[in-house]
């Protein structure tokens, strides 16, 4: 049976933009998983390729042949009822970390690259989330058709830009000494679990309304195939940086000094993956608590913004640096268990 290629671009077009958050578009994920490894990270990189490639596939395909309409659904499937309901009450507070940082890095782009106050970035953020959660969601969501190609343009022309640079074999080749270097051989694990551990929220719902088997199972081979492209093109980029790690927006340091014309709207438009990484955060977040909490949503919206916002106030990098990793480590359970279970027969 041919799969429906229409169908497929879109599931792999949801895949990469779920991937592709606030901590992608910085580079400031990248460097932590890979780049600050130097040639080491881009072969750990495609080893993380292959990975989201094979089980964003089964994760998408297994979805669909057992029916499962929500994330929950999937995890007490993987991991039986009381355990499953565990991993949910774990995910929670995983995505509550992880706006967390999301708010640190709007922040920090108001503080390094606008040179503003760090706590007026956060605030207006979290003012403009709340506005936007209860006037208009849906048109917000639609900003992402527009943001994550044009990220991804910038991405690819940068690296292009890169290539053409005297020194950039040496760097690309280059490979640094770093006193934690042993996590680059987990890195292409723990990156790749982190990952689909978050974004099963967003996948699970989508392969069980397709249903059509070949059609997934294409969608996920060209998501993660994109996703293994975009990876190539920003470790490509941040490797011809210097002290790649003592900035929190690397990305769009490099933006500044090899395409100047372009900084403004390319700062703008890491903000906006930030912002809408923020409201689908929050928006997720406040369904899950509505489930135990019987409270108005805005009571709810308001008591997550509270919590993250402390938490924000911590460095970005640094903040990044401790949480994703660990979320990654956390997650390796529902990597190997999703790679172990075989796939589900066909009903």
């Amino acid at each position: 049976m041919k799969p429906n290629w229409g169908a497929a671009f879109q599931i792999a077009a949801v895949y990469v933009g779920t991937v592709v958050g606030a901590g992608f578009a910085t580079g400031r994920e990248i460097v932590e998983f890979f780049s600050r490894f130097g040639f080491f990270g881009f072969i750990s990189i495609l080893m993380s390729g292959y990975l989201l490639i094979f089980l964003g596939t089964k994760l998408m395909r297994t979805a669909a042949i057992i029916n499962a309409k929500s994330y929950q659904e999937f995890n007490e499937y993987l991991f039986g009822k009381y355990l499953g309901t565990a991993i949910n009450f774990l995910m929670l507070f995983m995505l509550l970390g992880v706006c967390a940082v999301m708010l640190s890095g709007a922040g920090a782009i108001f503080e390094e690259q606008l040179g503003l106050n760090k706590i007026f970035g956060i605030m207006l953020t979290i003012g403009l989330s709340i506005l936007v959660m209860f006037v208009g969601i849906k048109g917000l969501f639609a900003v992402n058709v527009f943001v994550v190609p044009l990220m991804i343009s910038f991405s690819f022309m940068l690296m292009i830009l890169s290539m053409k640079m005297p020194s950039f074999l040496e760097n690309f080749l280059f490979i640094p000494y770093i006193e934690d270097g042993w996590k680059t051989v987990i890195a292409p694990f723990t990156y790749t679990a982190f990952n689909l551990g978050l974004s099963q929220a967003v996948l699970v719902p989508v392969a069980s309304e397709i249903k059509d088997d070949q059609t997934i199972k294409w969608g996920g081979i060209l998501g993660g195939a994109a996703l293994t492209l975009i990876l190539i093109s920003s470790h490509s980029t941040l490797v011809m940086l210097p002290n790649l790690e003592t900035y929190q927006i690397p990305m769009a340091i490099i933006m500044k000094s090899l395409a100047s014309g372009f900084y403004g709207i390319f700062v703008f438009i890491i903000y906006g993956e930030i912002f809408t990484s923020v409201i689908g955060n929050v928006f997720g977040l406040e369904r899950q608590l509505k489930k135990y909490i019987s409270l108005p949503s805005i009571i709810i919206v308001s008591l997550i913004f509270i919590i993250t916002y402390f938490i924000s106030l911590i460095n970005y990098s640094t903040l990044l640096s401790y949480l994703y990793p660990l979320f990654g480590y956390i997650t390796l359970i529902f990597f190997i268990l999703l790679w172990m279970r075989p796939l589900p027969k066909q009903k």
